[in-house]
This record gives C-alpha cells, sequence and structure tokens, in this order.
C-alpha cells in the first residue's frame, strides 16, 4: 500500500497545475485595496500555493497508512511532511517577514506532531489520549488562525478556523476508515480533503492577490514555486515585475 501511494502522490504533483483555473489573458484582476495584479501571475502564485497544500494532505496521508500499517517507512513520511511545514511557512516571508514565516512554520509544524498523536491514539483505541491530543488540534488551529489573520485582513479568522477545523476532521475520518479497513470510505474522504485543501490554498492566494501589489506577488510566485534553487542569487525583495 505505501508504494501504491507514493505512485499516487507523484501523480497527483504532476497534475497539480492542471487543476488550476487557466488563465486565458493577461487582464488585470483589482481588488478593493486597489490592489493590480495581472491574471497570468495571480494563476502561476495560485498553482505554487495549491502544490504546497496538495504536497500536504498526500504526505499526511502517506503517513497515516505507514503509520497504521507499522511500516518502517513512516518516519520518513513524517519528516517529508514537517519539510512542508517550512515550505508553507517560506511562503509568508516575502509578505511578512521572517518572524512570521517562523511562527508559522513552528505552529504549522505543531499541527502535524499532534497529528501523530492523534493517528497513535486511534490505533492504539485510547479515547482519554485521543480527546487530549483532538483537543490541542483544535487549540493549534485556532493558533494558526489568529496569526494569519493579524496579518492580512483578507484572512477572517472565523473563516480560517472554520476550513482547518474541516481539514482536522476530514483527516480523522481518513484515519479511522483506514483503522477500519474501509477502503471505499477511505478514498472518498481523501477525495474530500484533497478538494478541501485546494478551497484552503486559493483563499491564501485570493488574499495575497488582494493586499499586496503586483510586484510582490509575483516575486513570491517564484517563491513558492521554488525557484530560488541558488541562495544568495536572487531574493524575493529583488525581483521586478517586468
Amino acid at each position: 500500500m505505501p508504494h501504491t501511494l507514493r505512485g499516487m502522490a507523484v501523480a497527483l504533483a504532476l497534475v497539480i497545475a492542471g487543476t488550476a483555473p487557466t488563465a486565458q489573458a493577461q487582464s488585470p484582476t483589482v481588488s478593493k485595496g486597489d490592489v493590480s495584479i495581472d491574471r497570468l501571475s495571480a494563476e502561476k502564485l495560485r498553482t505554487g500555493m495549491r502544490k504546497l497544500w496538495a504536497d500536504h494532505v498526500i504526505w499526511t496521508r502517506e503517513y497515516i497508512a505507514n503509520a497504521i500499517e507499522e511500516d518502517g517507512s513512516a518516519d520518513a513520511a513524517a519528516a517529508r511532511l514537517m519539510k512542508n511545514q517550512e515550505d508553507i511557512g517560506n511562503a509568508v516571508v516575502p509578505y511578512y517577514g521572517k518572524e512570521a514565516g517562523t511562527k508559522l512554520t513552528g505552529l504549522l509544524k505543531e499541527h502535524i506532531t499532534i497529528a501523530t498523536e492523534v493517528v497513535g491514539a486511534a490505533k492504539a483505541k485510547d479515547n482519554a489520549k485521543l480527546a487530549d491530543a483532538d483537543k490541542r488540534w483544535k487549540g493549534n488551529a485556532t493558533e494558526i488562525a489568529t496569526l494569519l489573520s493579524g496579518a492580512n485582513p483578507n484572512w477572517p479568522k472565523a473563516e480560517l478556523e472554520k476550513m482547518l477545523n474541516e481539514h482536522l476532521a476530514l483527516t480523522t475520518q481518513e484515519a479511522t476508515a483506514r483503522l477500519e479497513k474501509n477502503w471505499a470510505k477511505d478514498v472518498e474522504t481523501f477525495d474530500k480533503i484533497f478538494d478541501q485543501a485546494m478551497h484552503m490554498a486559493d483563499a491564501l492566494t485570493d488574499g495575497i492577490v488582494k493586499q499586496f501589489p503586483t510586484n510582490r506577488a509575483l516575486s513570491a510566485e517564484f517563491w513558492v514555486l521554488g525557484l530560488f534553487a541558488a541562495p544568495g542569487l536572487m531574493s524575493p525583495s529583488d525581483s521586478k515585475q517586468p
């Protein structure tokens, strides 16, 4: 099963760009805050953000499957999942600074750490530990929503918290279905998880596009897509719109 999941991860990563809306023209998208960004740049940013959240749910699924099956690759999957939290945290650095990116990374890593506790408690059928982990998981979601909403007025805390709690609930359902070997439910739930993750990614992109002018959105587009492979070669602040 882990090999099948890895194949699925590769396939989804390859097609993720195709799930984003296609830009048909470089007409401007203007927000209420007088922010203008050409549609092509906005959709490239959207594709990059979707890739980050696709990785998030794919590697979470990989970890859940491996941990439940007591597969030796569970630790490697968890390490890759932690790297994804760093990637998401780094994606906000061009907008909100290194300190905010570090704080977000820390909260997201806590989200993953608690998730491993949820899976472990569910597998052990320890309801007391499961309830405690779930409570802390939701508290962590509130902290993430508070941090993000404080940085961008286009990300209302209530809406962020609702989306994050939906993510938690669906992930719990996914783990439960796998523990019960209800494979049809497992697959059905992951479809919902993936769609919901894309909704969150789009909400984050929409907020960024509304808050920042074209040159900042464009520079962060490259940051998110991981094109700064050579450290020191170029920084987001150095990127200029053509």
